[in-house]
Order: structure tokens, then sequence, then C-alpha cells
């Protein structure tokens, strides 16, 4: 941060944005390599299931060990492990600790921060008293969460656990955050917004295909919208041009063809 500060001369909430956005593009082909792995572990996990289950029902130990056995090679043909899902986070993390505690550092040894910032946040080594970054952080991240946290998680049983611990996340972050110096909102806000752009981009059809990623789940059109049941759940309701739709009118045709057969041997 000091020497795109040097370079470029910006104020210095530019500098840790210009910089987050820096360090955010270096790890986008990690990020790419992540969603293909991680729609691999989802492409064989009825495979996982199966070997699972196997290994539940029997209580032989050579059977355990054979269905391990298969998991492995399972795992290794298709190049990635259980820990899969982890990686965006094992690169993530390091990333989001070294800039807290850089700027932390910042804030108590760089005296120019004071006057580093602009319009409302001209201090960047004091809070937000009027919590406008704090809640600017905490609405960029849960559209994240909203709109694209679970692209590439298709298929996995944790995708809906995990955004509703992240919308809890997302609510709370305010309360737990108004006390951090200002400085360190550009970075989680900058992160946020590229993370929606970067998402915006890989649905992308386009863009998919240039990075051999498979193409998004296609919607339900409208002949197979749910319809709700409180007994059973949801059904799928038929199209009009369906073949269930065509049987069931020829039935009702033929029923009421049937009766009225009937009135006219009555009149």
């Amino acid at each position: 941060m000091e020497a795109v500060q040097s370079f470029t001369g910006l104020n210095w909430w530019a500098c840790i944005a210009l910089t987050t956005v820096m360090i955010r593009l270096v790890t986008v082909p990690l990020l790419v390599n992540q969603m293909k792995s991680t729609m691999k572990l989802n492409a064989i996990r009825p495979e996982i299931e199966a070997i699972n289950e196997e290994m539940r029902n029997s209580t032989d130990p050579r059977s355990m060990e054979v269905g391990r056995q298969k998991l492995g090679e399972l795992f290794l043909r298709n190049g990635v492990t259980p820990f899969t899902p982890l990686k965006g986070l094992f690169m993530q993390g390091p990333i989001f600790m070294s800039f807290f505690f850089a700027i932390s550092n910042m804030v108590e040894k760089v005296p120019s921060l004071k006057g580093g910032g602009a319009f409302w946040f001209t201090d960047l080594t004091t809070p937000d008293d009027l919590f406008i970054l704090p809640v600017l952080t905490s609405l960029t991240f849960l559209a994240t969460v909203e709109l694209h946290m679970q692209d590439g998680m298709e298929g996995n049983p944790m995708a809906k656990t995990m955004k509703s611990f992240s919308r809890v996340f997302g609510v709370l972050f305010v309360p737990f955050t108004m006390s951090f110096p200002k400085a360190i909102f550009f970075y989680w806000i900058t992160s946020n917004l590229f993370s929606l752009v970067y998402a915006a981009v890989l649905r992308k059809p386009a863009v998919r295909n240039c990075l051999n990623l498979p193409p998004l789940e296609s919607q339900p059109t409208p002949g197979q919208m749910q319809a709700f049941n409180l007994l059973r759940g949801p059904k799928p309701v038929p199209g009009v041009d369906s073949p269930i739709a065509v049987k069931g009118s020829g039935k009702v045709s033929s029923v009421l063809s049937d009766r009225i057969r009937d009135l006219e041997k009555k009149s």
C-alpha cells in the first residue's frame, strides 16, 4: 500500500482500494480453478454418497477398507479432495488477515492517514460516527451472499446452511465493527464490490465458455412451475401441451360425452 501511494500520489483511502483490487486480480486464476474443482466434486457427489451408503450398511472391516479405497481412487481420478470447497477460504483468509493487521498497524504508525480520506471520512484512523461505512460493508457483503454465493456449489447439501450463516454474519457485522477505524472499511467494501463484479462476469456465457466452465443450470420453464401441496409438498404442474395435460383433457372430454348421452336418454 505504501508503494502504491508513493507511485500514484493518491489519497490513502484510494490507495487501499486500488491495492485491494490489484491483490484480488492476482487471485482470480486460483478462484476459477477452485470453482472448477468444486463443480467436479459436486458432479461426483452421487457416487460418493453411494459408496458411503455401502460403508454404513456393512459391518465387515474388509468392506470398509474397500469403500475407503474406492473413495480415494474416485477423488484421485477427478483431481479433488473433500476439502476442495475450502480452497477459497484458505486463499482469502491470509489476504484478509494481512490487510487487517497491516492497516491496523498503519493507523498507529502512519500520521498521514489522519488526512488521507475525503468527505465525511477525512480522518481514516477513527471510527465512522455516522456508521455509513459499516452499513455499506454489510450491504455489499449481503448482496454478494444473496446473488452469487451458491455459484459453483449446485448440489452441495451445505450450500443453504452456509448461506444462512453468512446472512446472520452480514447482519451482525455492523455492531461488531462499528468501532474499527475507517481505513479498514475501504478494504472490505472494495473487496465485496470486487466479488460482486467477479461473480457477475462469471455468469456471462461467453466468459464461462472461454474459461471452460459448464453453463449455468437452466431456469424452469412456465410449464414446469411448482404448485404447493400441503400434504405432499411441491408437485410439477404439466404444461398445456405436455402428454399429461393432453391425456387428462381426453379423460375429461370422455366423461362429459358420457354425461351428455345419459341426459339425452333421460329426456
